[in-house]
């Protein structure tokens, strides 16, 4: 296998929202491009399904957490499925193969004197009965000063600390004053590993910005992670400690190599062969920039010391605003993927999220009104519109049938010439100038046959000939453009390629124009975007 390309695994709490699918059409996009120029994918991810926040959900539900997990999961992974974004496997790290895993990586690093135990102060729930997890507390962040901030980081500054170090905290169960009380617990000894981690930030792996702020935390020394939280908590047990849980970033990540194993022994293949210090494979993680903690150091110090193959990229993305805001319930910002698919094709998000995602960290906001520029304007006027406004003439005075030559082949070498450019823009996930180029490609096609005009020509018997060799340049350009935006466009695309009639699937067949080709009318590929199709949108 050339890449192993995972994204991060969504918390089984919840529905997947607007948010959530930046980063997994993000890393559809690559994975889809990658097998396009005919390298070898796996494109793995599941649900994280263990945690304290978990068993609640599912106790308030009256239903056992196995339930509650496996209900989430399958309306997680539809939801995927319907935003065409292609796994090889969906799994879950509530599985036998996580399972095993964890406790055997945990066995490895204690072994290896990785692992400290000590007595902590944790936040307490008097009137629930029980620990709190980290982001069971909320307050004000100790370094920037933002409110509402879990108890573990701080989504404002990217501040890591412990839920005791908040200002103002309030149990999110009850409202209530967490008090305080001792625990021992099971800690990875992240300290040991400063000089092992500095070298691996430095080798490449990471986007310049993270790799800057990853090196912020080995000025005031990494401090070592607490991986136990106590019972009552839905997840793995603790080999050696009766009571004791892995906490969730524990075996969260290891679900990466378990959704692996899983994939492959069910092929009879072995993980291993992926996974191993020598291994050929590239690791490829797509995650938020909010987890580049335990992406960038936690777990490449896990992977090395229990013998595993450390990442080969980590990409990290910014956030999704919507309007300008923060995702919010009370504000009317937050959207679930099945309410949008309600309303609109999932072509149109993927098409706007691409438009918009660059290869750095910045955060990207959702602007409904831009939303339905670039879909109506861009996407279905300018590039869609080529296809249109070719093919009509095409059946009405070619039967159908594509000329055995272009009007300029000239013109279309120049305009197919920037695949080499495409290449490159996809491969670094440059998306937003990937379709800035595609626009540009299509803008010369249009002024072509602005200039031509075979819309005239036809009324002209003695030109008519001529208009063939037009239309199949600009339909052979339309074909092209299409090609080259499958990987954003999965969907439109497979009808570009019915009416066309056409199987290609490599990005050398979009190099080469469509000639003596029968053709199918041009159906409505895409419907123009109506805002007031969409509940959630507030003109």
């Amino acid at each position: 296998m050339e890449k192993l390309v995972t994204t991060a695994l969504p918390y089984a709490n919840g529905p997947i929202h607007l948010g959530h699918l930046v980063e997994h059409v993000q890393a559809d996009i690559w994975v889809r491009f990658q097998r396009l120029i005919g390298r070898q994918c796996l494109f793995l991810c599941g649900d994280d399904a263990h945690g304290s926040a978990i068993m609640l959900a599912a106790e308030k539900s009256g239903i056992q957490p196995e339930q509650w997990i496996e209900t989430i999961r399958q309306e997680h992974y539809r939801d995927f499925q319907d935003f065409l974004v292609d796994y090889d496997l969906y799994h879950t790290t509530h599985s036998d193969e996580n399972k095993q895993l964890s406790c055997e990586i945990y066995k490895t690093l204690r072994d290896s004197g990785l692992i400290e135990r000590k007595r902590v102060t944790q936040a307490y729930d008097d009137q629930a009965n029980m620990f709190l997890p980290d982001r069971y507390v909320k307050g004000t962040c100790p370094k920037c000063g933002s409110e509402d901030q879990y108890g573990d980081s701080c989504e404002q500054c990217g501040a890591v600390y412990t839920p005791d170090q908040l200002l103002n905290p309030k149990s999110v169960l009850t409202q209530t004053t967490p008090i305080y009380k001792d625990s021992e617990h099971y800690f990875f000894a992240l300290s040991k590993c400063q000089d092992l981690l500095e070298d691996w930030v430095g080798r490449g792996a990471l986007q310049p910005e993270v790799e800057k702020k990853l090196s912020e935390w080995f000025d005031h020394g990494l401090k070592n992670w607490d991986i136990s939280r106590d019972a009552p908590y839905f997840g793995i047990e603790i080999p050696d400690a009766p009571g004791k849980y892995f906490y969730v970033w524990m075996d969260a990540p290891i679900g990466y190599i378990a959704a692996t194993k899983h994939w492959a022994n069910s092929r009879g293949l072995d993980e291993k062969k992926m996974w191993s210090h020598d291994s050929k494979t590239d690791i490829v993680h797509f995650i938020g920039k909010d987890i580049l903690y335990f992406h960038g150091l936690f777990w490449p110090a896990i992977l090395h010391h229990a013998g595993y193959k450390t990442p080969d990229h980590i990409y990290a993305h910014g956030f999704l605003t919507i309007n300008g805001k923060k995702m919010s319930k009370s504000r009317g910002t937050y959207v679930t993927a099945r309410a949008y698919l309600d309303a609109f094709d999932p072509d149109y998000l993927r098409y706007y999220f691409a438009a918009k995602l660059s290869p750095t960290i910045s955060d990207i906001d959702l602007n409904w009104t831009e939303f339905a520029s670039r879909i109506n304007a861009e996407l279905i006027g300018k590039i869609i519109n080529i296809g249109s406004r070719c093919t009509c003439f095409i059946h009405r005075y070619f039967s159908g049938v594509l000329s055995d030559h272009l009007s300029d082949e000239a013109l279309y070498q120049q305009i197919i010439s920037n695949e080499s450019t495409l290449l490159q823009l996809y491969d670094s996930r440059d998306y937003n100038q990937c379709l800035r180029l595609l626009l540009q490609m299509a803008d010369q096609v249009n002024q072509y046959l602005d200039q031509v005009k075979p819309w005239a020509m036809v009324k002209d018997e003695s030109v008519l000939d001529q208009v063939g060799p037009i239309c199949t340049l600009g339909v052979s350009v339309f074909y092209s453009l299409m090609g080259f935006l499958s990987p954003v466009l999965p969907g439109t695309f497979e009808r570009v390629q019915s009416f066309l009639r056409v199987e290609h699937s490599n990005w050398s067949d979009f190099c080469r124009p469509l000639l003596s080709q029968q053709i199918d009318v041009f159906p409505r590929l895409l419907e123009r975007v109506k805002l007031s199709d969409a509940s959630f949108i507030d003109e």
